[in-house]
């Protein structure tokens, strides 16, 4: 944490002092910037990519174990078993709230009432 904290204070003293209107403006490549950056993006993409980061990681997982399998034997086996089960009854359970459904807002239970409300 000292470390991170010594090259912000490092990079604040040494930086520029100085800014004038030019050098902040956004450069993209030569290219002069149209619009806002700032846009409206569907809650759909940022599950998808949620569970994108979730399975990427499982297969980190499985390749480190796969790498070990023969010193980690049966115990590493069946526990390797039971992660995937987790995994794929989590898939299995956003699949039936309907949030890999891209037509409709997923389903969501409320805490008042026992009835499913969409929003």
């Amino acid at each position: 944490m000292g470390l991170v904290v010594a090259m912000l204070l490092l990079s604040h003293l040494l930086g520029p002092r100085r800014h004038d209107r030019a050098t902040d403006q956004p450069f993209e490549s030569g290219i002069v910037s149209v619009g806002g950056a700032r846009y409206h993006v569907a809650i759909p993409f940022y599950l998808v990519a949620i569970l994108f980061v979730i399975f990427d990681l499982e297969a980190v997982f499985l390749f480190a174990w796969a790498i070990a399998f023969r010193e980690v034997g049966w115990l590493g086996f069946i526990e390797v078993i039971v992660f995937i089960t987790i995994l794929i009854a989590a898939l299995i359970y956003l699949w039936r709230l309907g949030a890999l459904d891209w037509k409709k807002e997923p389903a969501i239970r409320t805490k008042t009432s026992d009835k499913i409300k969409t929003s």
